[in-house]
């Protein structure tokens, strides 16, 4: 009785990770600290275009870089200690240590869950009702979305990490992954865990609800838009293809917790890994605007560079 109350018989768990292989183990040690490298590059970009460049001052592009901060946000919860684990023969991690990264996981990954909601509600308030869209979304509205947006994924993430250390753990503590997260973490509990995973439902939902009034926006701007047409395609569909990218490798994992299937791990890697990094650079090269400020960025980057290196030559 009272083992099944208690969770400290594991005190750690061990990551099974990707591969037993050294030579693969540095083979992705480098892939994944090039991605690492460039998902700050790209996100860091994006922000630092967006406060510089006074055209981008806008209500959109205020989300987006709330977007972009918490990718920057969300890859230190997974990638560090990935990264030091394919260099380490023994891949362990504390039970405390496991419970904080799954907090921090959820916290970030559904304040963009939440911020994707905004931002599609934003495009249809601006294509339905253009006159009244600056009284609708103005920027203390959209500062209380963002601020909502953090609170709802503390919340979840609150209530997730609850409910996964009630659960009693008495071993095996072999995690087959290469971080902690609830559908791993719960088949390791020493009884019924159904109640804790509820992710995947309320995520599919979610992803149903974007797609679907991100095809009425599309409709709309297809029938009815004369003047930018263009634009508003290239901005909607930057959004409807990052809104893929995160949610349809999000439901293929929450929506079977208790399976095991042999493509996980690569799923996984592409939600914690790959998505940050595509994110900035679909936004880049879909939205006009965007990628016309970056490359003024760049611009006056290589000629400050060139102006110095001139200087010292």
């Amino acid at each position: 009785m009272e083992q099944e109350n208690s969770t400290t018989t594991v005190k750690n768990f061990f990551l099974v990770g990707f591969t037993e292989s050294a030579m693969l183990q540095y083979i992705l040690f480098i892939t994944f600290l090039i991605i690492y490298s460039m998902t700050w590059l790209g996100n860091v970009t994006i922000i630092t275009t967006l406060i510089t460049d006074q055209q981008l001052h806008k209500l959109m592009c205020f989300l987006l870089g709330n977007l972009a901060f918490i990718d920057l946000s969300e890859s230190p919860v997974t990638l560090p200690k990935m990264l030091w684990d394919l260099l380490s023969e023994v891949k362990t991690i504390t039970f405390g240590g496991c419970i904080t990264q799954m907090f921090f996981f959820h916290f970030t990954g559904d304040a963009v869950a939440i911020l994707l909601i905004v931002m599609a509600l934003d495009r249809y308030v601006a294509l339905h009702k253009p006159f009244q869209y600056l009284n609708v979304m103005n920027h203390n509205v959209l500062l209380r979305l963002v601020a909502g947006a953090w609170v709802e994924g503390f919340v979840h993430s609150i209530v997730q990490v609850a409910l996964v250390i009630r659960l009693p753990f008495c071993g095996p503590n072999f995690l087959d992954n290469f971080y902690c997260d609830v559908p791993q973490v719960i088949k390791l509990a020493c009884r019924d865990s159904y109640v804790v995973s509820n992710s995947g439902l309320l995520t599919t939902l979610i992803f149903i609800a974007l797609i679907v009034s991100y095809a009425v926006i599309l409709v709309k701007i297809r029938t009815r838009i004369t003047e930018g047409k263009h634009k508003a395609f290239s901005t909607c569909g930057a959004q409807v293809a990052v809104v893929s990218i995160h949610f349809v490798p999000s439901i293929f994992i929450y929506a079977h917790p208790f399976q095991k299937l042999v493509v996980d791990k690569a799923i996984s890697s592409l939600y914690t890994v790959i998505t940050p990094m595509l994110k900035p650079i679909i936004y880049t090269l879909r939205i006009t605007e965007t990628k016309n400020a970056v490359n003024r960025l760049l611009n006056i980057f290589f000629r400050m560079r060139n102006s110095q290196l001139s200087f010292l030559s």
